[in-house]
Order: structure tokens, then sequence, then C-alpha cells
């Protein structure tokens, strides 16, 4: 898996969790804490962001933090799937997935825009006006575990049958499918739209069809390999953590958890066609 390729970034982050787990008291070694994030870009400042929260969670809870950036969704669900992170810092669909299907518990919302809708993004010059018009045609998604660029889309799509589906790593690679003439369109967020649409050159975009529904904030989740006292425990001690360094990794200590019951529809929904998106046509029913 891509995380476990960078002997060096883990060297940092397990001598973050030894220096953590040697400043604490003597009180019995309670163990491992795995924190997962996805970190698109793949660079080392996570370690700079997550290290005085790591320090104050290992000194709190007598245990070793360990951090593992996953650098997309894909790799994001397979562990959810392993169940092996402990605590998760995950975007809404990830943690529709990790609710649903691999018993985490949300504990609190993350920092982020509380009104984000999916959309599809065509270039400028391009005529169709319609969603149903992209019968037939390549269009370009994000990754599995994706809300705004995976799910809502696909939700969508219910019914079309499209050429091919080409898989983004990311928003912006998404968008330059759609600059370069290799996709009609591609599912993205506004934000997304916004931040990296006048990256791209002199090509323009305009939003084709825009969702309805709200995607919730993302979550922070407790994993189920974590004992049910320790859970309350380390909700209490992230409750407690100043506002300062919750706010560094993103979170809101006193926030309330979203609703996540449509989302989770969404997804059990899309889960049932996932078998059939490699096809060449792609049938979405």
């Amino acid at each position: 898996m891509m995380f476990l390729r960078f002997p060096r970034r883990f060297f940092l982050f397990n001598l973050l969790g030894l220096t953590f787990a040697a400043c604490q008291s003597p009180r019995e070694f309670e163990g491992t804490l795995t924190i997962g994030v996805i970190n698109y870009g793949g660079g080392d400042q996570i370690i700079n962001q997550y290290a005085k929260f790591n320090n104050y969670l290992g000194e709190k809870t007598n245990a070793l933090i360990q951090l593992e950036p996953a650098f997309n969704e894909n790799k994001a669900v397979e562990r959810l799937e392993a169940r092996a992170w402990s605590l998760v810092f995950a975007p809404p669909g990830l943690a529709a997935i990790a609710i649903a299907r691999h018993q985490y518990v949300p504990l609190f919302p993350l920092i982020g825009i509380s009104n984000l809708r999916s959309i599809f993004v065509v270039r400028k010059d391009n005529p169709i006006s319609e969603l149903k018009q992209l019968q037939g045609q390549t269009i370009a998604l994000g990754q599995l575990g994706s809300a705004t660029g995976y799910y809502f889309p696909l939700y969508n799509l219910f019914g079309t049958t499209l050429a091919q589906i080409l898989f983004a790593p990311t928003p912006k690679a998404a968008l330059e499918l759609v600059a370069e003439g290799k996709a009609i369109a591609c599912a993205v967020s506004e934000a997304e739209l916004s931040l990296y649409g006048s990256q791209l050159g002199s090509t323009q975009f305009r939003i084709l069809f825009k969702d309805l529904h709200y995607v919730p904030l993302g979550v922070v989740l407790i994993g189920p390999n974590v004992e049910r006292n320790r859970q309350e425990f380390i909700r209490k001690v992230m409750s407690d953590a100043p506002s300062g360094l919750a706010q560094e990794v993103g979170y809101v200590p006193n926030g309330q958890v979203p609703d996540y019951k449509y989302m989770i529809s969404v997804v059990d929904r899309v889960s049932s066609i996932t078998s059939k998106l490699q096809n060449k046509p792609v049938r979405l029913f």
C-alpha cells in the first residue's frame, strides 16, 4: 500500500510516537493509536500539522501515536476494511463507508464547508445543457470514497449508459481531463472548482448540474478496535483539547455530529453498481 513505501516518513512518524511515549507518566503503556488521514499531496507537512496534537493525545492516553496518511480514498477504504485505523479524520464519503460497514463511531465534526454540494462541470464552450446529454459520453469521476466526486454523481446518473468512466486520483486531475478533452464532464465540489479551475491555463469551465443535497461535514471517527471505555476516554481527551490544537488538525471539539442517514443511503445504492464501473460501455442500472 502506498503509505508503506515511505520508510523515511514512517521513521519520522514513529520517532514522534516514541517521543510521545517517553514523555508519558509511568502508568501502564496503553498500546498504539493509529490515526488515519487523507493526504492528497503526499507532502511531509502533514507531520508538522499533527505533531502537537499527537503529542497531546499521546501524553493524555499514555499511548504510542502513529500517523498513517493515505494518498487517495481507495487506499483509505482498504485501511478501513482492515480496521487498521484507531482514529480517522474522514471526509464525508469515507465517513459514510466507515460508519455503515466497518462499525466506526463518529466523535466530532471536521472543520469544513457546511453547504458543500456535488457538481458536474464541463468546458464553457461545450453546448450541452442537461445531465441526460452525458448519455454515451466519457466522464471523469473521483475515487471510491469521495462524496462529491464519486457517490453523489453516480447516484445522479442512475439509468444512464456511458461510454467510459475515467477515475481521477484528485479533483484537479478530474478537471484536467475535461480541460484536455479526454472527458466531456467531471464531478467535483463547488469549492474544488473554485480552487483548481483557475489553475488550468486558459480553460474556462461552467457548471452543468448541481446536486440539491448538501454533503454532510466530514467527521473524526473512532474504530471498533478501540475498547468501548477507552473510546469514551479518548472522546473526553479530544473534547478537552485546547481550541487552537483542535483547529490545527481540523475538528470542532464542541460541534454536533452531522446526520449521515441520507449520505449512507446514497453509498448503499451506488454500491449496487460498482462492479459495472470498469465496463465499456458503463450501464448504470
